[in-house]
This record gives C-alpha cells, sequence and structure tokens, in this order.
C-alpha cells in the first residue's frame, strides 16, 4: 500500500498531524521506534496510578484554541502545580514567593521581602555578570540563590555554576504575592486517565507501527509514502555529518512503596547539589489518588550521548549555529518535513507541540483548526 504520509513518531507533533491528515482523507503511516505510542508524554496504568514514565507533563497554556482542540480528546482535572523545594531539612515553596521568603527571614509583607533582596544584591556590587552565577546572584541575592538554585543547576548541567554562561538564565521571576501557582496560564490540569488515551484517540484509524526504527529501515519506509514527517533527532536523520548536537538526558528511578502518601505533593525539589537526583515525582497526586500504595521516580540529569534518550537541547550559542547549518539542509528537502522537539531542536511544552503541529496541518492540509 502507497501512503500519502509517513509519519516518524508518535508522540504528540506526528499524533495531531496524523489525525488532521485523514480527517482531510489522506492516508498515514505511523512508525515509532519504541513498544508503546505517546513519546515522551507516555502515561502506564500501574494500580490504578497513572505513571509517567519519562517524566513529569503538567498541561498548561494560554492559547484558548490549544484548550480547546486538546480538550475534544481528553477530560481535565483541577490540578494546579504547586512544586516544592527541599534544602536539607527545610522545605520552601516553588516559584519563589512570599511564602518562600516568608519561611526563608521570617518577613510577612512585600516590602520587606523586596527589601531584603535588594539589599543582597547591592552588597555583592555585580555590574556586569560574567557566569551563571553572578547572573543570578545580581538577580535574587544570596539565599535564594545559594539554597535553591547553585545545587539544583550544578545537577541539571552537570558542571559548576561558575562555569556555566550568565545568558541562561536571563531573568528569575520573584511573586510578591502568596501564590504557589508555578503557571501563569489561564488554562492547566492533568487528563483525567493519562496522557496515553489523548495520543490513542488521536491515532484512532490511522496504522501505527511499533518498535519500527525509521531511520534503521529508511530507504523501505520512504518507498511507501509520498512525504516524511519526521519528528526525531535533525542531526541523527543526516548522520550528523556537519556535527553533533548537545542535549541533557535523564534518567527514572522508579519505585512502588506500600503506603499511601510518600511526599505529599507530586513534585518535591531536591536543591542540594550532594543529594544526586534533582527531584522526586510522586504520581498518584497528579490525580489526586486514593491508592493504598504509591509509586515515585527520582530523576537523575546526565550528559546525553549517543544512544541515549535526548530530553533537553542545550540552546547555546555553538548548539543553535550548528542547528543553523542543520536546518538549511533540511528546509531543502522536497519531501520531508522536520517538526517536534527533537526536528526543531527546542525544548517546547506540550501546547507549543500541539500549536506547531497544527500550524503545520494548516499549511501542508490547508486544515482550519
Amino acid at each position: 500500500m502507497k501512503y500519502d504520509y509517513l509519519i516518524a513518531g508518535s508522540g504528540l507533533f506526528g499524533a495531531v498531524f496524523a489525525h488532521e491528515a485523514k480527517k482531510k482523507g489522506k492516508t498515514c503511516l505511523v512508525v515509532e521506534k519504541r513498544g508503546h505510542i505517546a513519546g515522551n508524554i507516555y502515561t502506564e496504568e500501574v494500580h490504578g496510578i497513572q505513571v509517567h514514565r519519562y517524566g513529569a507533563h503538567i498541561f498548561h497554556t494560554s492559547d484558548k484554541k490549544v484548550w480547546e482542540y486538546v480538550n475534544r480528546f481528553a477530560e481535565f482535572n483541577q490540578y494546579i502545580n504547586s512544586p516544592i523545594a527541599r534544602y536539607k531539612d527545610e522545605l520552601y515553596n516553588l516559584p519563589f514567593n512570599m511564602n518562600t521568603f516568608s519561611k526563608m527571614w521570617g518577613i510577612v509583607t512585600p516590602k520587606e521581602a523586596q527589601e531584603v533582596i535588594a539589599g543582597q544584591i547591592a552588597d555583592l556590587h555585580i555590574t556586569e555578570p560574567q557566569n551563571l552565577e553572578e547572573q543570578a546572584l545580581s538577580l535574587v541575592g544570596r539565599d535564594v540563590y545559594e539554597k535553591l538554585i547553585k545545587g539544583y543547576t550544578e545537577k541539571q548541567w552537570g558542571r559548576d555554576c561558575r562555569e556555566l554562561p550568565s545568558f541562561i538564565i536571563k531573568r528569575l521571576p520573584l511573586r510578591f504575592t502568596y501564590d504557589n501557582n508555578y503557571f501563569n496560564d489561564r488554562y492547566q490540569g492533568i487528563p483525567t486517565g493519562g496522557y496515553t488515551r489523548i495520543v490513542e484517540k488521536l491515532l484512532e484509524g490511522t496504522e501505527v507501527r511499533l518498535n519500527t526504527d525509521y531511520l534503521a529501515h529508511r530507504a523501505e519506509l520512504d518507498s511507501l509514502a509520498d512525504r516524511v514527517v519526521y519528528t526525531g533527532m535533525i542531526d541523527q536523520f543526516y548522520d550528523y555529518c556537519l556535527g553533533v548536537l548537545e542535549y541533557r538526558s535523564v534518567r527514572f528511578e522508579t519505585e512502588e512503596l506500600e503506603q499511601e502518601n510518600y511526599q505529599g505533593n507530586a513534585v518535591v525539589n531536591y536543591t542540594e547539589r550532594e543529594v544526586p537526583y534533582t527531584r522526586i515525582i510522586e504520581h498518584k497526586h497528579f490525580e489526586f489518588g486514593k491508592q493504598p500504595t504509591t509509586i515515585i521516580s527520582r530523576e537523575y540529569s546526565s550528559e546525553w550521548k549517543k544512544g541515549d534518550e535526548p530530553y533537553y537541547p542545550v540552546n547555546n550559542e555553538k548548539n543553535d549555529s550548528l542547528y543553523a547549518e542543520y536546518k538549511a539542509k533540511a528546509d531543502s528537502e522536497s519531501r520531508v518535513i522536520f517538526g517536534g522537539r527533537l526536528g526543531s531542536y527546542r525544548y517546547y511544552d506540550m501546547d507549543k507541540v500541539i500549536a506547531s503541529a497544527l500550524e503545520l496541518c494548516e499549511r501542508e492540509l490547508g486544515a482550519k483548526i
């Protein structure tokens, strides 16, 4: 059978395109190298708990069009992301807000918090930050930096903050209100029953081949379709001919515990450098679960190497310049369309992935969503 589109990858980008293409009467074949659909938003039900196998995914957007679109495929609960930061035996609310400052300094008013932060910044005499540490200190002062930024950032990037460029942190939002909602977006929540169901509905009626690596069978698969939508790593598509783009990877250590409640919150960040993991996710709290057991995942950040799962692109000047060279090659392709987080070498939130997929559908299919 000849297909109109071969879609490499069954994550949100590929699934949205496949869904809209089918509505337009196009035939699609989706190939997925993993043994399941849904890419990194894959959730697996274990004892009634939706486990986020590739890290916590919290849907949030201010784009009403995207929110209405995704609600066609799922009912969302009222989950509000309010992570906790643990520094030694001290617990702080994130994002940095009046609850954080009150706990840290024993103050109660925004004016007091602003004065403490301004005083710490003034004492440092940093005029032109030369690295990430100086940049962060010049934005939030010493206490917030030392307890809540330094260790966590060094674990995420695998190097000392003084060795990281200042531009990584352009701003650090300080909220002088007692508001623990991490996101400012109008719409947010978790899909009841997990994310996998969304992708299942998007791919309903479309042929999907699991455990099929597109790049390993490219010639054979290319012959099956007129056009290819590729959502994998752009540099790998070109066999790294111009060089290797850098990523950070994440390793997950998941454990089932015979207790109802382990940490009392879905997300707890561990901000000490000495604690090897960056955070612990307790999955049941995303859906307000009451199961007698619980499942937690510890997350360990690591340097990416070939063969690892790429999670976060390292968007510095060197990598962005290299990506621009790859993009120039991609733009000259007549049959292949690149998209998604890996195809665009950008860290996209889920709503941005959906928005970019819908934009492609309008351009490629003339599909008005």
